[in-house]
């Protein structure tokens, strides 16, 4: 029996697989910008995170079996260009990820050092007893809230105590002395009977705390001040530190105090201190400052006069009041007067610190 024979094929067919050389099926010519869509739209729609990139690498061979040169190239190209948006956004999302965790530990840190300075340096009440308060810091170091100066109001059942000083160095390497000072005087206030022991105690303090330290003696600069029941007497110890200045109306005057040698050099016998004693009256105020402000200088050289310039804003007080007292807010005091030392000298650079105390008798 005679076996047919295959039909011969039609003219232009070719029988060869596309495999074996044949041109590719239509299928397969559109499978690579139907696959490169898919992927960006599957990449766009879907709420979950879908990592389906590494799929664009099969688009390159799909378009070389397809297409020619000319069309392989583009496809190319927008292969090269997917992928890189995809690898900058993964790592953006990775850098995002990393500056968040970063930006969370520094507000942490931030807020934990912010609560320690806090706890060594609270904020100041307007009233202590029967003394109105306001204070001015402004430390060396940009951020910080302690540094190298310092002041403390407190009442105790000898009265009400306040201090304010300068100790040894700048910034944050001087927080341990005003640390150690600042708890002896909050002890003194308690157990002292007298402003001159509590000057003793704070000597004593730094001379204790010298014996262990790296670099030689400890010493700081301070105003002690202790005021009566009525507030209207007080008295006044000052260790190197600049002496207060009485407001009484619209006049600034310096109190005639007689200067001791700074804390820390060994005020053993705290007899030989001497106390001034100073009558005071409603409205009457105490100005303390740091040396800082003292020894702030002009572009000419001269130095800061703090009564002249205590005078010249109460005055201005008194004219903006029509009072003719000189008088003013205290509680702003502080910061006029740093405005004004800021205009008298612009590159105030060290820690200042300012102190008003108030006498208000109730």
């Amino acid at each position: 029996m005679r076996k047919a024979s295959a039909a011969p094929p039609r003219r232009g067919e070719d029988r060869r697989s596309w495999l074996s050389g044949a041109p590719p099926p239509r299928w397969v010519r559109v499978l690579p910008p139907v696959l490169n869509g898919a992927i960006c739209v599957a990449t766009l729609v879907s709420d979950d995170r879908i990592d389906i990139g590494f799929l664009l690498g099969a688009i390159p061979p799909l378009a070389v079996l397809s297409y020619g040169p000319p069309a392989t190239a583009p496809l190319c190209g927008a292969v090269i260009a997917l992928l890189t948006v995809v690898f900058v956004a993964a790592l953006s999302v990775f850098v995002s990820f990393v500056r968040s965790r970063r930006d969370a530990q520094l507000d942490l840190e931030r807020t934990v050092a912010e609560a320690a300075q806090r706890a060594l340096a609270p904020q100041l009440p307007e009233r202590v007893g029967a003394v109105r308060c306001a204070g001015l810091y402004r430390a060396a170091q940009r951020g910080t809230l302690v540094g190298g100066d310092f002041f403390d109001v407190r009442d105790g059942p000898y009265g009400v105590r306040a201090v304010t000083g300068d100790v040894q160095g700048h910034g944050l390497s001087a927080v341990s002395t005003v640390a150690s000072l600042l708890g002896a005087f909050r002890e003194a206030v308690l157990d002292q009977p007298d402003l001159t022991s509590v000057a003793g105690r704070l000597d004593r303090r730094l001379l204790v705390d010298s014996a262990g330290a790296r670099h030689g003696e400890l010493f700081a600069t301070a105003a002690l001040l202790e005021f009566s029941a009525d507030a209207l007497r007080a008295r006044v110890v000052v260790c190197g530190n600049p002496p207060p200045f009485l407001l009484r109306g619209p006049l600034a005057t310096e109190l005639d105090v007689a200067p001791w040698t700074p804390l820390g050099l060994g005020l053993a016998d705290a007899g030989a201190i001497e106390a001034c004693t100073v009558a005071l009256r409603p409205g009457d105020r105490l100005f303390l400052a740091s040396d800082r402000v003292v020894e702030a200088r002009d572009d000419s050289g001269a130095f800061y006069p703090p009564a002249d310039r205590l005078t010249a804003l109460a005055a201005r007080d008194a004219e903006g009041t029509g009072d003719g007292g000189g008088g003013g807010d205290p509680a702003t005091l502080p910061e006029r007067v740093w405005a004004d030392l800021v205009r008298f000298c612009p590159d105030v650079e060290d820690a200042v610190t300012m102190l008003v105390l108030t006498p208000a008798p109730p």
